[in-house]
């Protein structure tokens, strides 16, 4: 079982991601939990704030239309070394995570990610290993999401996601008009 940290007094929370929708319910989420929330959408606002009001935890996007959330952490570990910050993606994967980690998350979340999780990673007692997820993803739907995520960075353009992703177009067009997994 993971040791949690008791929420500080300090409860300041910048949530970078440049996904409105995603963002927003983050947002809601942590507020309910108890978190003073700043959420911001782009690399250039989070920079702003951790140069005038570094907060004490963080939830930040990876890959950001302006830029790359590492530098974000970085600055917010120069401002306020104490910061707790987790890192977001939708690229799972060794090389970015190791990034991380040193720029100075303390833990690496996919996408998307349940606030029970971020909280348990934003709250957890440094040196303990965290939980497994209550209700992971199915392996089809980490598939989906995977799939949607390069869509979505190809402009929607069928062809050029199924060259990407080293498929044929019908069975990528087949893909895309199904619901999503569970």
């Amino acid at each position: 079982m993971t040791e949690m940290l008791d929420l500080p007094a300090d409860r300041t929370l910048l949530i970078l991601d440049d996904d409105a929708p995603f963002r927003n319910r983050l947002d809601r989420a942590m507020t309910q939990r108890g978190f003073e929330v700043t959420a911001v959408g782009s690399v250039a606002e989070a920079l702003e704030v951790a140069r005038s009001a570094p907060p004490a935890f963080a939830v930040v996007d990876l890959r950001l239309e302006d830029g790359d959330g590492l530098d974000v952490v970085r600055a917010l570990h120069r401002q306020r070394p104490d910061c707790r910050a987790v890192m977001l993606t939708g690229y799972g994967n060794i090389a970015t995570a190791v990034a991380a980690v040193k720029s100075g998350a303390i833990d690496y979340l996919s996408k998307p990610a349940d606030a029970d999780d971020v909280v348990k990673a934003l709250l957890a007692a440094p040196g303990t290993k965290p939980e497994p997820p209550e209700n992971p993803m199915s392996a089809d739907r980490v598939r989906w999401e995977h799939i949607q995520r390069v869509f979505e960075l190809c402009d929607h353009n069928v062809s050029e996601t199924a060259r990407r992703l080293n498929m044929h177009r019908r069975t990528l067009q087949r893909i895309l008009a199904k619901r999503a997994p569970r």
